[in-house]
This record gives structure tokens, sequence and C-alpha cells, in this order.
């Protein structure tokens, strides 16, 4: 399996890129993956030029083939202004441009990062419906890491739990029964789900 890592990041070293290389090692570990990081910051210029001249540079274009190659992505941005930066829009939109189908059908692991947790809701608000239009299949849980989340628990729970929901959607054995439920039994924490006809047969007066 090929699996994507694309990272916004732009500090070195970068909170946004140690997110992405914890999903994707935790992919890894549930399913064997060949693991291609893009790094946005080095493609800036080249993403940029896109827009005005209508075509991907050398390393933009190889980034866009490694994407659309990819049996599965990862995909990591910061926040700014309550949304994904500039930068992960614009490689998508360009790479939309490219080949509006890149994305079709294909499982991706959204992250991102930021300062607060107030911002986590970047993922449903702006990240899934980005993804959604690009047809992407985007996989339950999202991973969204504050400052404060760093060494705190909870952390390496969401990434577990994400990265056997990616590897199950790209056919890896392990995690899919890792993250499926025993026949008949609910998953931990869940409601086990009561058929309606049932439901209608208990209100039913005897007799």
């Amino acid at each position: 399996m090929k699996l994507v890592v694309v990272s916004a990041g732009l500090s070195v070293p970068s909170s946004t890129r140690l997110l992405a290389d914890r999903l994707a090692a935790a992919t890894v570990e549930r399913t064997p993956a060949e693991v291609q990081v893009v790094e946005l910051r080095d493609l800036a210029v080249e993403i940029a030029h896109t827009f005005t001249n209508g075509f991907p540079g050398r390393n933009l274009a190889a980034a866009f083939d490694a994407v659309a190659a990819a049996d599965g992505l990862i995909v990591v941005t910061p926040v700014f202004s309550a949304s994904y930066s500039g930068l992960f829009k614009s490689f998508f939109d360009a790479l939309s441009v490219t080949d509006e189908d890149a994305l079709a059908g294909k499982p991706v692991l959204l992250g991102a990062t930021g300062g607060t947790a107030r911002h986590s809701l970047v993922l449903d608000h702006a990240l899934r419906p980005l993804f959604a239009y690009l047809k992407a299949v985007v996989v339950p849980t999202g991973v969204y890491a504050a400052s404060e989340d760093w060494g705190a628990e909870g952390l390496d729970g969401r990434i577990a739990r994400a990265a056997g929901e990616l590897a199950a959607l790209t056919g890896g054995p392990s995690a899919a029964r890792e993250t499926a439920p025993e026949a008949g039994k609910p998953a931990d924490g869940a409601f086990e789900v009561v058929p309606f006809e049932e439901r209608l047969a208990a209100l039913r007066p005897a007799g």
C-alpha cells in the first residue's frame, strides 16, 4: 500500500508535521505501507505559479502524481482564522484544476493543529466539506491537536482510532479486525441497535 502524507506546516520543527508523522506511524503499525511525505512549504512558490501560468512545476507535478496514485492520504493543516491555511487550500485547489477526480473515492484521514482547543471544530466545519467536495472518502475520526494536547491523555487514543479506520478503508486486514466489533456485540461505548420492527412488536397489546 502507498500512503501519502500532506503536511502544511510552516515552521521547523512543526507541530503539524509531528502530528502527521504520528498518524502515519500509527497507520503503518496496522497495515504495511510505503509512506511518502509532501511538505507544502517547499512547494509554495510552484503552487502560486500554477494559478498564474496554469501549469504545475516539476516538483508540484510530482506531488500531484503521488497524491493521485496513493491508496490512502493523511492531510494535516495548521489552523489560521478558524480554518485551514491558505497554502493547504491552494494545494488542493491546484490539484483539482489539474485533475478534478484525483481524490475521488480515496480514503483520507484529516488532522489539524492549533494553539487552542476552541478551534477543534475546524475538522467538521472546514476540512470535511472540502474533501467531500473533492469526492474523497473521509474516515470518521479526525484528529485535532491543540498546544495542551501534546503529552496529555487522549491524543494517543484519537490517533490510534483514526489510524485504524484509515487502515481498514485501505484494505488492511489486521486493522479491519482491530476496529470491527465481535459479531453480535456492539463496539465499546456504542449502543446496541434494535430493529424498529422489534420495538413496534413490543408495543402491541398482548393477545
